[in-house]
């Protein structure tokens, strides 16, 4: 899918909390606002993941890959690679 740019305006200590964060948990800020607007998109499309999150397995697996953050073990992959049409 390609990609194109969206210019935001934050307030500095807002945007300096995302690049720390996203440096934090090796990732990007762009990254952290993709995730974020594929959940909501999600939502709003009507796909619940209430059911999702209560599924004992989520649990395992968002300790699992909080794990993979904090320890750097993550693997990475692009949106077009997880997404291919």
């Amino acid at each position: 899918m390609s990609k194109t740019r969206i210019n935001v305006s934050l307030d500095h200590d807002l945007a300096e909390f995302a690049k720390m964060f996203a440096t934090e948990n090796r990732t990007s800020v762009a990254d952290m606002v993709t995730q974020y607007l594929l959940s909501l998109k999600r939502r709003v499309e009507g796909q619940q993941v209430e059911n999702i999150l209560s599924h004992p397995a989520f649990q395992q697996a968002m300790e699992e890959t909080q794990n993979k953050l904090q320890t750097g073990t993550a693997k990475w992959h692009s949106y077009d690679e997880v997404f291919e049409e």
